[in-house]
């Protein structure tokens, strides 16, 4: 679609590289934003997701691209910045008890707020995130009222805020869509799903493994959905 870039309001997108970010800035755009990409290098083991979201953010009219480096490797706590084992095969009653060991520590929370940081220096009121509370593996950061508490956070915390010249809001359009819901939507308005990475272990060359949680999610959500996951994967699943 055709945005006045000038007219615009301006979004801040976190953009991880993964479906639910893709779809996310898509929506984003689709509502007429003028939107900004924000992807963190917090030291994730997956990280040829940077490259995909690099790659997302070209093809769906990014104003901008950012990506900043923090090191939430060095606290550790988490299989995807740490030497622990990426859960495999898990079954979805596996993957809904409990929160896994994927979960980085108060990720989501760090995330946002540098995302606020980027939309008060951008004039941005609109912070985008592609959390989801159906099909996900259970992390505290994902719910709506984390989402709820973030944004009355951000009104209470930035100048912006204070002085009434904007009135931040977190959004989150997939927060109660199932993968399948994601990728039809996403499919809808474009998504080329070929460029996204959502594997937690991915072979040296990119390749998906098809066994941890992130992949068994995506693989379900394309096969509920009744499409084709374009990604390549080291492991066929039938």
């Amino acid at each position: 679609m055709s945005i006045d870039h000038q007219a615009a309001p301006r979004a801040i997108v976190l953009l991880s590289g993964g479906l639910d970010s893709a779809t996310t800035a898509a929506i984003a755009r689709a509502e007429g934003y003028a939107w900004h990409g924000l992807s963190v290098d917090y030291g994730q083991r997956h990280r040829f997701e940077l490259t995909a979201a690099a790659r997302v953010a070209a093809a769906l009219g990014a104003e901008e691209h950012a990506v900043l480096r923090i090191d939430l490797a060095r606290f550790g706590g988490s299989a995807l910045t740490a030497d622990i084992p990426i859960p495999r095969d898990r079954d979805p009653a596996e993957m809904e008890s409990g929160i896994p060991v994927t979960y980085v520590p108060a990720r989501n929370t760090v995330l946002l707020a540098l995302a606020l940081a980027f939309a008060e220096a951008r004039g941005a009121a609109d912070i985008f995130i592609g959390v989801n509370a159906v099909d996900y593996s259970g992390y505290p950061d994902c719910r709506p009222e984390f989402v709820a508490a973030f944004s009355a956070l951000a009104n209470l915390a930035t100048k912006a805020g204070v002085e009434g010249t904007s009135r931040f809001a977190v959004r989150a359009p997939l927060i109660e869509m199932t993968k399948a819901q994601i990728i039809r939507r996403g499919t809808e308005l474009g998504v080329d799903y070929g460029l996204t990475h959502s594997c937690y272990d991915p072979a040296a060359d990119g390749r998906s493994c098809g066994r941890c949680d992130a992949c068994l999610l995506r693989l379900r959500g394309f096969a509920e959905a009744g499409l084709v996951d374009p990604l390549p994967y080291a492991t066929a699943l039938s």
